[in-house]
């Protein structure tokens, strides 16, 4: 299964994580309001997946302990301090995203949340935050990563717990969540107080404070996550395409010269007229005819080779072969639009389509890891920059007064995603995106239909 969140400004995050299986296909399908007059010439493909699609894989488990006991035969002097730091930030980064995934599904639940479903989230928090805390190491080297790790899953989660408190609903248990909340931020906040974690010039500056908090987000990724190297595949195909046209065209305008010489006789005006044509028209259709010869030759071909590679032995653990291209809403697959399902008519949508097909290589992963999760980060910005400027405004009747509110300006896209793990069936879902020119504004899942509302 595909989560989909939003994030900063117009950026959209899926995520999933990839299992057991060695292949996996990911298909996904933007459906774009053709109000926008997007199409090919505006955003050309190259442009839009360059700027706007960016993904990343980490290392990945379901045994969370794992991490904990390698730091324990780390401080036996048994593993390497390069490997003591990369189990660390393996246990610190999978809380970190663990604890985003849970409140993230709190807050869009809020009006129905249980004290108990809070109580279990903290509780489930505090005993994680306990495992880690239990084996200080005494050695500097390693005492570094760990406090780097612990300084930082602390803040966060003091930061999560907080963004919990500013959208409680003042219902009959927002006091006790409240308290039960805050209460716990006191004891993060504390903690690093304690251990002088951060300076109290940093700790006063929020912007200070959040940017370190970001450095330090970066350097426990980094070891978790697979290094990429992306290449843009056909360049050879590309090369013998231009060179067999340029060499067909060339042929073409030769033997029409000749014609043309031999018709009209020597050296003269009209000779130099129709052969000065003839290589304008060369010029005209050689470059014309080379694209859609090699659109043709590309079309449905993956147009891009992304290979991973494990951070610490530099083995490729994997690859992945992508598309990005336009379609026509007729020409995506049936079972797309089935779940794309609409009661207005969809020949006015543009569909933007984003393609892998990835091949794994779990037996060189590092030890004890069998799967990855991938993050996809779509950024809508080149998408927001057609949309209408400013706001309209709506009038409304309330206590026989009559009042003028000012309403954004908003687009809704549809996003379908269709997911193959091995060879188990297809999964698809489906979300609306509700963008402005500022910012996404709403994302929801959509449910599949039942037999009976089909």
């Amino acid at each position: 299964m595909i989560t989909a969140e939003r994030k900063d400004g117009h950026t959209l995050r899926l995520s999933r994580i990839l299992r057991e299986a060695t292949e996996h296909r990911l298909d996904l399908y933007l459906f774009v309001p053709g109000e926008l007059g997007l199409n090919s010439h505006v955003i050309p493909e190259e442009s839009f997946y360059h700027h706007a699609i960016h993904t990343s894989r980490t290392y990945f488990s379901d045994r969370p302990l794992l991490p904990l006991v390698h730091s324990r035969l780390a401080e036996r002097g048994k593993l390497t301090p390069e490997q003591y730091r990369l189990s660390l930030s393996l246990y610190g980064y999978q809380y970190v995203v663990g604890l985003e995934q849970s409140c993230h599904d709190l807050r869009h639940r809020m009006e129905e949340v249980e004290l108990a479903e809070v109580e279990a989230v903290v509780a489930l928090a505090q005993d994680i935050l306990g495992r880690l805390r239990r084996r200080v190491p005494s050695d500097d080297t390693l005492r570094k990563y760990y406090a780097n790790i612990d300084n930082y899953v602390s803040w966060f989660t003091e930061q999560r717990l907080l963004s919990l408190v500013a959208h409680l609903p003042r219902n009959g248990d927002y006091r006790h969540v409240k308290s039960l909340l805050l209460e716990v931020c006191a004891v993060e906040r504390r903690h690093r107080i304690d251990n002088q974690y951060n300076t109290a010039h940093s700790s006063d500056s929020l912007s200070r404070i959040s940017n370190k908090m970001r450095l330090l987000r970066r350097l426990i990724e980094y070891p978790v996550t697979l290094k990429e190297k992306t290449r843009e595949l056909g360049g050879g195909e590309q090369k013998l395409l231009k060179a067999a046209v340029t060499a067909v065209v060339m042929t073409t305008v030769s033997l029409a010269a000749y014609e043309v010489r031999e018709t009209l006789g020597g050296i003269s005006m009209m000779v130099i007229f129709a052969l000065a044509l003839l290589y304008a028209l060369r010029e005209l259709f050689k470059d014309d005819l080379r694209n859609t010869l090699w659109r043709w030759l590309r079309k449905g071909r993956p147009k891009w080779r992304r290979q991973y590679f494990d951070v610490h032995s530099a083995q490729p653990v994997g690859r992945q072969l992508e598309w990005f291209d336009y379609q026509r809403p007729s020409r995506v697959p049936e079972e797309v639009r089935a779940v794309r399902r609409a009661n207005i008519s969809q020949r006015e949508e543009v569909v933007m389509h984003y393609g892998s097909h990835s091949r794994m290589l779990p037996t060189r992963f590092l030890t004890g890891y069998e799967q990855t999760r991938e993050s996809l980060q779509l950024d809508l910005a080149l998408l927001a920059r057609l949309m209408e400027k400013g706001s309209h405004h709506v009038y409304q009747l309330k206590d026989n007064q009559v009042s003028r509110q000012p309403v954004e300006k908003r687009y809704l896209l549809n996003l379908v995603t269709r997911e193959v793990q091995g060879q188990k069936p297809p999964v698809l879902q489906r979300w609306k995106v509700v963008v402005s020119r500022s910012k996404i504004v709403e994302v929801e899942e959509i449910p599949r239909p039942t037999k009976n509302e089909k």
